[in-house]
């Protein structure tokens, strides 16, 4: 998604090298034709992360997308536009990621390795984040024209919560699910591994995109946007660094936790090499040089008010002082 730096990049300059002459009336916020834009979004997620993927290495990228396990996320926002070429976002979103070694595609080369790994996780996440909209059709040529088909980019921060769980399927193919973080599966918080901090399920991150705005009438639109979530974690998916002695969960869970983290942190299956039935210590599980991260493509629906027209919805809202 490195494009989408290059694209918020190539707004700042827009920025930086606009007329002087027209600078100043672009850069003015006017309170009294104040805009609040309110709305609500949906559509597909992708994780991108340790887990899934497709053939050869694995990537961060859309080759690694694995559309089945395509999931819906959904939220609302509240845009507060001071003018028209800029925006300030407040969202929240709710939905779920997942990834899966089993849907890797094999063309017998280097993804063998990630599909005998065999592992999953799935996991239902809530974020919340601010941003600024930057529309550049309008910083740049606004005072001349109105457009009703608008490019622009975004950029903020934001909080996220997630709680991964991983798979079991016994003999006879039932499937039970667990929840990943107290099962420590790669050595997270024990004495043995320093380096390992157990990690927390509520994060920040940095969410950013693109997207194109269509004005239906003077108040609604629709748009459609890409965001990508750049988190500062690699365990959203559980997988991170390398595999660890079993003899350890013995020593640090109860014996339920340990029965179940044995089988869930070391799932190998012989396809890339048969008959080996676990990994051993300090061999790769995952890769630390990559953190996860995820992306939306969204479809938005908004209603502007100005601020004249949003004291009065309010005021049509109050109750009548006589009947």
């Amino acid at each position: 998604m490195k494009a989408n730096l290059y694209v918020l990049y190539i707004l700042l300059l827009c920025v930086v090298l606009r007329p002087q002459e027209t600078s100043a009336q672009s850069f003015a916020f006017d309170i009294k034709n104040l805009k609040v834009e309110a709305g609500i979004n949906i559509g597909p997620s992708f994780f991108l992360g340790d887990l899934g993927g497709n053939r050869g290495e694995g990537t961060r990228f859309i080759k690694d997308i694995n559309f089945s396990l395509t999931n819906i996320m959904g939220g609302a926002f509240v845009v507060v536009h001071p003018n028209d070429w800029l925006g300030f976002r407040v969202a929240a979103q709710y939905g779920k990621l997942q990834g899966d070694d089993t849907k890797i595609k094999r063309n017998g080369g280097a993804e063998l390795y990630r599909k005998q790994r065999n592992l999953d996780f799935r996991t239902k996440l809530a974020e919340a984040y601010i941003a600024a909209e930057v529309y550049p059709l309008e910083f740049l040529f606004g005072e001349y024209q109105d457009f009703r088909l608008s490019p622009y980019g975004v950029i903020g921060v934001g909080v996220y919560h997630y709680n991964p769980q991983g798979s079991l399927t016994d003999a006879n193919g039932n499937k039970t699910w667990h929840y990943l973080k107290p099962l420590h599966t790669e050595g997270q918080g024990f004495d043995e591994y320093p380096d390992r901090k157990e990690y927390s399920l509520t994060q920040i991150n940095i969410p950013m995109g693109v997207g194109i705005r269509y004005h239906v009438t003077e108040q609604f639109n629709i748009s459609l946007e890409m965001l990508l979530r750049k988190s500062f974690n690699d365990y959203v998916d559980d997988v991170s660094t390398d595999y660890v002695d079993p003899v350890l969960f013995d020593k640090y869970l109860t014996p339920q936790q340990a029965a179940i983290a044995k089988k869930i942190a070391d799932k190998s299956n012989q396809i890339a090499i048969p008959g080996m039935t676990r990994y051993a210590p300090g061999e790769q599980r995952g890769n630390p040089n990559q953190n996860d991260s995820w992306f939306t493509t969204f479809i938005k629906l908004g209603w502007k008010f100005t601020r004249n027209e949003y004291k009065s919805s309010l005021s049509k809202m109050r109750c009548p002082h006589r009947f």
